[in-house]
């Protein structure tokens, strides 16, 4: 599948640092600010500049997102995408120039595949901005989603590659695509329901997965031989996903599209936005006079889940194995 958001007035540049197994991806304006809002649903989440993707915030619009790797170390790379910004004119204007406003949030990935002290720079940031285009978007084991890996319930041994993904939906009048980065600690299901990537059992195979979701449920009922070794205060997780439409929406509808959008993470991991997953959902559209939709909200809504559905489950299917951790592929 070719992903082109063109329609959509949105960008995406990918920075890959394959040696250090991480890397980031950003969302930007094609030529112009947009829109936004966001929803949280994991508990240990990293972000930066989420609170002006608020209803009330002064700032009424974004210049790019930043989704990237290095867990909090990775924020700093923010800076890149400003300079991209600020050397071109783009920005919230201040008396003297420009303030460009880059939300981010970040994966941790700094283990197992790659090396600790490889966090995604300023300059990786400014590259991917350069590079980002609206068509012909990669996805797989690059960007944001290098260093990513699910199933983690019993320990990097047994998880399998994640990645980044997308998908397009729309009904003709409106359309909405997903980008997902897919780091979870839950399994990653199809459509029907089915584990296709996730923490392995000994058993191996198609069919050989732990299921986290019904082990964690079964854990205070499990001897302790049977009980898998997980340390829930590492936080090694999360799921960032952006989804955009070309509906001419305001900031509290991107809110409410963001959180409806999240349907899409608890029909798809499982389980997910626990204490030890940092997942956000941001929320996209043109800089447009919004205007109210009614009951045709609900229909952007469920585009969105579907794209967004679409877009988990590729992160997984496109993404590559390294260094024994599989893909699907592997």
């Amino acid at each position: 599948m070719t992903l082109d958001f063109r329609a959509l007035g949105i960008a995406v540049g990918h920075a890959t640092d394959g040696a250090g197994a991480t890397g980031l991806t950003i969302v930007r304006g094609v030529d112009a600010p947009l829109r936004a809002g966001a929803a949280v649903f994991g508990r240990a989440t990293g972000t930066r500049e989420l609170h002006t993707l608020t209803a009330d915030h002064l700032v009424d619009r974004i210049d790019a997102l930043m989704l990237t790797g290095g867990s909090a170390y990775g924020l700093d790379a923010a800076t890149g995408a400003m300079r991209w910004m600020e050397e071109r004119g783009r920005g919230f204007a201040v008396p003297g120039g420009v303030v460009p406003i880059v939300p981010a949030a970040v994966i941790f990935d700094l283990a197992p595949l790659g090396r600790f002290d490889a966090r995604p720079t300023a300059a990786m940031a400014y590259e991917a901005c350069e590079r980002a285009s609206p068509n012909d978007v990669a996805e797989g084991s690059v960007g944001a989603g290098t260093g990513a890996t699910v199933g983690k319930i019993a320990g990097p041994a047994r998880a399998m590659k994640g990645g980044i993904g997308g998908g397009v939906a729309t009904n003709g009048t409106w359309l909405v695509g997903a980008l997902a980065v897919v780091n979870a600690l839950g399994d990653v299901r199809d459509a029907s329901g089915r584990i296709i990537a996730g923490a392995r059992s000994d058993a191996g195979g198609a069919a050989g997965f732990i299921d986290t979701a019904r082990h964690l449920a079964a854990a205070g009922e499990a001897s302790p031989a049977d009980t898998l070794r997980f340390d829930p205060a590492v936080p090694t997780n999360t799921t960032l996903c952006v989804v955009a439409t070309t509906a001419p929406l305001g900031r509290v509808e991107l809110g409410q599209l963001a959180r409806a959008a999240g349907a899409a993470l608890f029909r798809r991991i499982t389980p997910t936005g626990t204490a030890v997953d940092g997942d956000v959902v941001f929320a996209l559209a043109p800089m447009a006079p919004p205007e109210p939709l009614g009951r045709a909200q609900m229909a952007v809504e469920a585009l969105a889940v579907s794209a967004l559905e679409m877009a988990i489950e590729r992160a997984v299917v496109t993404a590559r194995g390294r260094d024994g951790v599989p893909g699907l592929a592997d």
